[in-house]
């Protein structure tokens, strides 16, 4: 474990994809993905996070593109994958194996898993199914669809709402009052329901309370990402049909249980001290199933990637693994 502060490191410059494609990987869902890097480099896949936030090129610079074969995809319904924001077959376990089939049709024989926040939780759960075809793990603002996780951000119970009451307030009296005591399943009745105008309001309110709480000091342009209608009913839509459904675990505490199960596997996790998104809880739970990985505290983050500190330690994480 570290919590210090040193000279920061940046991401690598934007570079324009090599290559780029759809795959099938249901008789609805078709994924999109593309490579950055170099075709011969160490492979690593980012798996992004939400579930629903898609990729960005962005999220291709914590890589050396000299040494690494970057990876990106949307997950079903997110970014460009189609149908947009479709809830019919969408859970963890198909995104596993969404997973496993994109490595395949990519000829990928193992590769280094990069994953944060909700893409923490999918980068467990395909490690601990396929730990074989792992070679490291990167793992940032550690999220496991626990219920108490679940309850401390999403429902006013004491939790995310005494940090942010001002946001906490626009994203509760969007609900009736008499149905505040659940306001997932409130939330999820709307971004389900008939009505259009009510899905993207919910939607956006939604999307607004996660995007103000995500990084240590409020970030307007991050605030006006909510307001994209496509984006927002993609990321509350897919975040909210996962979080009434447990993550589709078999119990709490599934991924934390199957540690044992890649606890050989070279990994570095980072935690953002102040991330109030995945309190820094889960983290430490898996920190102590799991001393033989690299454990990061960042003293001046909160759950964003793209905080300075946290920025920082997943560029140096993704360099020690480069040459895998």
């Amino acid at each position: 474990m570290a919590e210090e502060k040193a000279e920061l490191r940046a991401q690598y410059p934007e570079k324009e994809a090599y290559d780029s494609g759809t795959l099938k990987v249901s008789d609805i869902h078709t994924l999109k993905y593309w490579q950055y890097g170099i075709s011969s480099g160490n492979p690593v896949v980012f798996v992004h996070g939400g579930p629903g936030g898609g990729t960005s090129v962005r999220d291709s610079r914590y890589f050396d593109p000299a040494a690494y074969r970057i990876i990106l995809f949307d997950q079903r319904g997110s970014g460009e994958s189609t149908p947009a924001a479709e809830l019919k077959e969408n859970n963890t376990w198909a995104s596993v194996e969404d997973m496993e089939r994109l490595r395949k049709h990519l000829g990928v024989d193992r590769w280094v898993v990069f994953g944060g926040s909700w893409g923490s939780t999918l980068s467990l759960a395909y490690a601990e199914t396929h730990p074989d075809k792992v070679k490291a793990l990167v793992l940032r603002g550690i999220f496991n669809l626990r219920r108490k996780e679940l309850e401390w951000f999403y429902e006013d119970k004491g939790g995310a709402c005494m940090m942010f009451p001002d946001y906490f307030e626009d994203y509760r009296d969007f609900i009736p009052r008499a149905e505040q005591k659940d306001m997932m399943g409130a939330y999820y009745r709307r971004l389900t329901g008939d009505d259009e105008k009510v899905r993207l309001e919910a939607a956006k309110q939604w999307s607004r309370w996660e995007m103000a709480t995500s990084r240590l000091y409020i970030d307007d342009n991050y605030l006006s990402k909510a307001e994209g209608d496509k984006w927002s009913l993609q990321f509350a839509r897919i975040e909210c049909h996962y979080f009434i459904n447990g993550g589709f675990m078999e119990s709490d505490t599934q991924l934390l249980d199957n540690v044992g199960k890649i606890r050989h596997i070279p990994a570095t996790i980072v935690q953002g001290r102040y991330d109030i998104v995945c309190p820094m809880e889960t983290a430490w739970l898996l920190h102590k199933r799991w001393p033989e990985a690299e454990f990061f505290i960042i003293p001046d983050s909160g759950h964003s990637a793209v905080e300075p500190g946290t920025t920082s330690r997943l560029v140096q994480a993704a360099d020690k693994y480069k040459d895998l």
